[in-house]
């Protein structure tokens, strides 16, 4: 009887283990026969997919039954099977192209070339190594963008600040927080790279379609999917998960990201207890009411809160000659908080195949409180340099002892309405569009800040009289609201055969200057069609900037009535060249450029604050070259190589001093042209990836960024001919990745294989050369009126790991 049982037991595990054993294989390939590399085999109504190899070749290990297969690869047809598997079985499957997507990409593609648009491929955001994890850290390695901070997700474009950059997330206009002083502040950009399908980025001469800014325009699109997918990333600096599913007419995406980055900051110049706290949810939901209408909902919900107890600072700096040390003690603290509300209707409604609505409604709310009361006491000392005396750091003399003070108590509230109807319309080889737009601003801010500097002992100030001033002193209640009103049509047709013309019509009014400006813009494409494949570009345009708000506020924290709108005129010439070189697909850009800017409102940098000069205006120009190739040097990934040359410079109404000779006679200076804070003559870039030889599924990112020297100049200055300034910026980042999953890969893990499509786990090393990078500077007067620059370092060399798990 027992034995009976136990073969009785012995045959039931046979057949349950012959049921999860049976084995479904096969391989996938085009018409022609070739392998399909990267295929996606999944399951209806189950939680497996599989990724062919590079034999095209897949297994999946499933229990007998009837199946509903699915294999999809970009550019392909899906292909869907029915099978009823009681055995062993190879199934071989051949997708055809899908000739429509491929049509729609090469229209794309061709349509960015002709409107003069970078394309940014987003994937390499993940391979990029990246400290600030914004998205914008991967336009620093653009033509005619310029860096020098490593912290932040500002930037810099042809001679432009900050505030002159136009952002858009599917067609939504994005607003940066105002308050931000400095990177350590500065949270999550709103830009999420989980969820973009696809990205353009313009530096100058963009057409007629994006709106009144200066500089440039980045343009994102996000994406959901009709099939369920997920990204899980986990680092030591934050994570990230984002989700996509369908269900009927709804297609969801879904995307929270929380960033930690204490370890960095830890390794600031500035010692004590750093309590970075970013957090973002997203989400993107995509209805399909009926056939011809479409309705989607954009989501943003970013908070930033950012505390520190600085406790201690020592600064070393100088020459061999003389080597001077700053040593501070702290006492306070700040307490910041940022936090951004996006969100956004769109109707999308197809009039008939060639006309179509789009309708969007957005609210952009923005909430900032700064609190900082931080005191310090501080030596200053010059040290002994010399190895060989036995002195070495030593103090050879003081420079220095005093006391100072930094105290905020700012909060801001802004709110942005806005509604912008779009028509659309193509017909034959000419497509219109316009657009109508009204948007109300409303800004509700309170500042009150001032800091203060004792160098000649301890002091602390009670009022202003008595003979302690307190410098940046601002005490200032503004509340603003003011209404906007633009228009804009463009079209773009071929003439001919070998040219495109993009030309187009901006209106823009806004309540505060009461100002109707016209914004005229063209772009004109040559495309010889000969053997090679390259295109030449004209563009140019006038371009205005109207206040938002910061513009309007002078130094002491009240409104200019007075300030204009800023201009800018636009000349662009290009040429786009497409080859094949080096065994690969290459791409090499050149642009020239110059912008005559016009009624500009000067301005200063602190770190990452830009401080209008609201009582003045000036007028300038920035002219340059850019040249970058890029391509697949090795196959799969995407190198790129930049070199930007550029001089901009402006001249101040009103900027005359007095100075005094040799002989004790004063004279009057009329400084005329001189540097704006943002020019960098040079910078230039290189993102290259690699394959290790003996295992290729070890691949290698570097990033290598050059910025030459930023001019500053004191606070509380009017002098602005001073040659002080900030060193080159030099950064070198570099990150080793290995899917376990790869299709290349000799030895796959069965358990990652079931659950995961890819699942990859990088080490990076920020900053590998160590290079202390300056970025703004603490200025000190010693006991003989001397006035020194103090730098303030960036990051130092920093190791990172994280993984990233697709399924």
């Amino acid at each position: 009887m027992r034995s009976f049982l136990l073969a009785i037991l012995l045959g039931f595990s046979v057949n349950v283990f012959a049921q999860q054993t049976l084995k479904l294989s096969g391989k996938i390939s085009n018409a022609q026969s070739e392998s399909l590399s990267g295929v996606e085999i999944s399951v209806k109504d189950a939680d497996i997919k599989k990724i062919s190899n590079i034999k095209g070749e897949y297994n999946i290990n499933l229990k007998p039954g009837t199946y509903t297969l699915i294999f999809s690869l970009s550019g392909y047809n899906t292909n869907i099977s029915n099978l009823k598997l009681e055995k062993n079985t190879i199934l071989n499957v051949v997708l055809v192209k899908d000739k429509q997507m491929l049509d729609v990409v090469v229209v794309n593609d061709q349509s960015t070339r002709v409107e003069g648009m970078t394309n940014i491929n987003a994937r390499n955001f993940e391979l990029s190594p990246n400290v600030a994890q914004s998205f914008e850290a991967m336009l620093k390695q653009l033509p005619g963008v310029s860096t020098n901070n490593e912290l932040s997700s500002q930037y810099s474009v042809r001679g432009g600040n900050f505030d002159e950059n136009l952002i858009y997330i599917n067609d939504v206009e994005i607003f940066k927080p105002y308050l931000v002083r400095n990177g350590q502040q500065e949270g999550l950009s709103l830009i999420n790279p989980d969820l973009i399908s696809n990205v353009k980025f313009s530096a100058g001469g963009f057409s007629a379609r994006y709106g009144d800014k200066l500089s440039s325009v980045l343009d994102v699109n996000y994406k959901t999917r009709d099939t369920a997918a997920s990204v899980i990333s986990l680092g030591t600096n934050g994570l990230s998960a984002s989700t996509f599913f369908a269900q009927k007419r709804f297609n969801v995406a879904i995307s929270f990201r929380n960033k930690r980055n204490r370890f960095v900051l830890n390794a600031q110049p500035i010692r004590g207890s750093y309590d970075p706290r970013f957090y973002d949810l997203q989400t993107l939901v995509n209805y399909k009411a009926s056939p011809r209408l479409n309705v989607e909902f954009l989501g943003i919900a970013n908070s930033s809160q950012f505390s520190l107890f600085p406790q201690s600072r020592e600064t070393t700096f100088g020459t061999l000659q003389q080597t001077l040390r700053l040593r501070v003690n702290y006492e306070g603290q700040e307490i910041d908080q940022y936090t951004n509300l996006v969100g956004a209707l769109t109707f999308n409604y197809k009039l008939n195949d060639k006309a179509k609505l789009k309708w969007i409604n957005s609210a952009f709310i923005m909430s900032e409180r700064e609190n900082f009361d931080i005191t310090g006491s501080y030596l200053f000392d010059e040290v002994e340099t010399d190895f060989l005396g036995g002195g070495f750091g030593n103090v050879v003399a003081n420079r220095g002892i005093g006391a100072f003070q930094d105290y905020g108590r700012n909060q801001m509230d802004a709110r942005v309405l806005a509604s912008d109807i779009k028509y659309y319309f193509s017909k034959n080889n000419s497509h219109w569009e316009g657009s109508l737009r009204f948007q109300q601003d409303y800004i509700k801010d309170e500042l009150l800040e001032f800091n203060y500097l004792d160098s000649t002992g301890y002091a602390l100030p009670n009022n202003q009289s008595n003979g302690f001033p307190l410098f940046d002193y601002r005490n200032a209640s503004n509340t603003l609201t003011t209404n906007r009103i633009s228009a804009y049509i463009l079209n773009t047709s071929d003439i001919g055969e070998h040219f495109t013309l993009a030309s187009g019509l901006r209106f823009n009014y806004n309540s505060f200057t009461k100002e109707l400006l016209p914004s005229p813009r063209l772009v004109l494409t040559y495309n010889p069609k000969k053997e090679k494949d390259i295109i030449y570009r004209f563009a140019s345009g006038y371009y205005v900037q109207t206040p938002f708000y910061r513009e309007l506020r002078g130094f002491d924290g009240q409104i200019n009535p007075d300030v204009k709108s800023q201009k800018s005129l636009h000349f662009i010439a290009s040429s786009d060249y497409k080859f094949k070189s080096l065994g690969t697909n290459l791409r090499f850009n050149t642009e020239l450029y110059y912008k005559a800017l016009l009624q500009l409102t000067p301005y200063e940098l602190e770190n990452l604050r830009v401080r209008y000069n609201a009582g003045l205006t000036s007028k300038g120009y920035a002219a340059g070259v850019d040249f970058s190739i890029s391509g697949e040097f090795v196959r799969d990934l995407e190198s790129s190589f930049r070199l930007s040359l550029m001089k901009t410079e402006e001249d101040i109404n009103g900027d005359s001093f007095t100075r005094t000779d040799a002989n004790g006679n004063q004279q009057v200076v009329f400084p005329g042209f001189i540097k704006r804070p943002t020019d960098q003559r040079v910078n230039f870039s290189i993102f290259f990836q690699d394959r290790l030889f003996n295992s290729p599924t070890y691949k290698v990112h570097l990033s290598l960024l050059y910025g030459s020297r930023l001019p500053s100049w004191p606070p509380r200055t009017n002098n602005f001919t001073t040659n002080f300034t900030i060193p080159p910026y030099r950064r070198v980042d570099i990150g080793f990745s290995k899917d376990i999953l790869d299709k290349e890969s000799i030895k796959r893990f069965k358990w990652f294989d079931t659950y995961f499509n890819s699942f990859i786990v990088y080490a990076e090393v920020f900053n590998l050369l160590n290079i202390n990078n300056t970025v703004s500077y603490l200025w000190l007067t010693d006991v003989n009126n001397n006035r020194y620059a103090i730098p303030n370092f960036l990051t130092s060399r920093q190791l990172n790991f994280k993984i990233i798990a697709k399924f």
